[in-house]
């Protein structure tokens, strides 16, 4: 990454810091800064979600090893990461109309993970989010093995967890990344 893109980049992220506190009360930027600049490969990662329109913010703090937890904070699912299956047999399997990629590929390739149930709940109390879309998640491998995946939203105040085929997609369905630093 250039030094002006990494600029440009820790400005945006600084930015929606500042000015999302309530996500994040009691940590410091400059904490944060510290360890982003530390950590060139979280760079890339928070790059690519900043640029699939995830709105990255830091939503917490895994107190086990002291890493700030990123995740993708953005109203709807990333736009820049709708339209896939949910994994990479999933979209090998279709036989018309094979989207480009899959959620799994995706948070593999930028170095991010796919949110559990659990940590999709933990973000929904920070804000309303997938109001509209929805967004995959981390399925559990019994689920998976039966040709099925779950995903997200958000309708009627409440949080929603649904399943669907593996190899489906939607245009209003992505997925949301989370990144420890």
């Amino acid at each position: 990454m250039k030094a002006k893109e990494r600029e440009e980049l820790l400005r945006a992220v600084k930015t929606r810091f500042e000015k999302n506190m309530h996500r994040h009360a009691g940590f410091a930027w400059a904490d944060v800064q510290a360890r982003l600049e530390g950590d060139l490969v979280a760079l890339r990662s928070l790059q690519q979600m900043e640029a699939t329109g995830g709105e990255p913010d830091v939503i917490g703090q895994d107190k086990h090893f002291g890493h700030f937890i990123f995740c993708d904070c953005s109203p709807e699912s990333p736009i820049g990461r709708r339209s896939t299956c949910y994994d990479a047999e999933a979209r090998e399997s279709r036989k018309e109309h094979k989207p480009e990629s899959s959620a799994v590929e995706m948070a593999a390739a930028m170095g991010v993970e796919l949110l559990t149930e659990e940590s999709y709940r933990e973000l929904q109390k920070l804000g309303e989010f997938d109001t509209k879309t929805s967004s995959w998640i981390k399925t559990p491998t019994e689920i998976r093995a039966l040709g099925g995946a779950l995903f997200c939203d958000r309708r009627y105040g409440k949080v929603f967890v649904y399943h669907n085929g593996v190899q489906s997609y939607y245009a209003a369905r992505g997925f949301r990344g989370s990144l420890r630093v």
